[in-house]
């Protein structure tokens, strides 16, 4: 691996992400790891990617990431509902998240947790939970607007259609798609969803930072759901909060406008690889 880094430093990179989610896994490659990455190269920073339950697990190595120059660490949470969380396996639990997310605020580290809020679980109630758990714990600039308008994806042998929830959601196999196309039994969630992306695709048309574009998600799922929605009172300074400009997925169904640019050639990259710059 460290080969690899080498060839890219070489190339021009000033950031190195590490992608696999079972990273803490091996805690014995991974720690020797980032210290030797630290001690050949101290000018460059990274990402990485770990579970809620390794952040929990090896809580007292978290220390060792910002040591070593991670800048910040991506996370698939998926839900704060302990009832999905346990259909999708994911191996925590709502208040394992909790405690990871103030472990990082402790050690003034950024978290950047993933979401898949919208399954044939979900509820408006559920959703409304999950938008004041990312603002009590101060991560509306932690999560990408996308995050909040993603779907369920069901594939072909997914584990998912084992589920009799799963089963009276789905349709017939879409072979063009390549997956099973789902409906909510409560409409209002649909329309949430697709609400919820439209919100994310112009709030990225319109450069809103992250906050901004929460807020606007915020108003939009109380008024689907036919309440008042609470003032919001978010901060909107404090520490920078590095991301990638490159939302980071896990399990979610094509937006529409992914569906849309399907076939569109992508720009030419005049800089492919990673530099501080990049981060917004």
């Amino acid at each position: 691996m460290l080969e690899d880094i080498r060839r890219q430093v070489a190339a021009g990179a000033q950031h190195i992400s590490f992608g696999d989610p079972d990273f803490f896994n091996g805690i014995g490659h991974a720690i020797p790891l980032i210290e030797e990455f630290r001690r050949e190269f101290p000018d460059v920073t990274y990402d990485v990617t770990i579970k809620i339950e390794h952040l929990k697990k090896y809580d007292d190595q978290t220390p060792k990431l910002k040591s070593t120059g991670c800048l910040f660490v991506i996370s698939a949470v998926e839900s704060v509902d302990d009832a999905v969380l346990a259909a999708l396996e994911k191996g925590h639990t709502r208040a394992d998240f909790l405690q990871v997310a103030a472990r990082f605020r402790a050690l003034e580290m950024t978290l950047h947790p993933t979401f898949v809020p919208f399954s044939p679980w979900t509820t408006m109630e559920s959703y409304l939970d999950l938008l004041r758990v990312i603002c009590e714990e101060e991560l509306t600039e932690n999560v990408a607007p996308i995050q909040l308008g993603i779907r369920l994806l069901i594939p072909e042998g997914s584990r998912m259609l084992e589920l009799e929830d799963i089963h009276r959601a789905i349709g017939p196999f879409d072979s063009q798609s390549l997956v099973y196309p789902w409906t909510h039994a409560d409409a209002r969630v649909d329309a949430l969803a697709e609400r919820v992306q439209e919100i994310a695709a112009s709030a990225d048309r319109e450069k809103l930072t992250r906050t901004a574009a929460f807020e606007r998600i915020w108003d939009a799922a109380h008024q689907l759901a036919g309440v008042a929605a609470p003032r919001l009172s978010l901060s909107r300074g404090g520490r920078p909060v590095p991301f990638l400009s490159e939302p980071w997925y896990c399990c979610a169904e094509p937006t529409s406008d992914q569906l849309i640019s399907i076939g569109k050639p992508k720009p030419a990259v005049a800089a492919p690889t990673i530099s501080r710059e990049g981060f917004v």
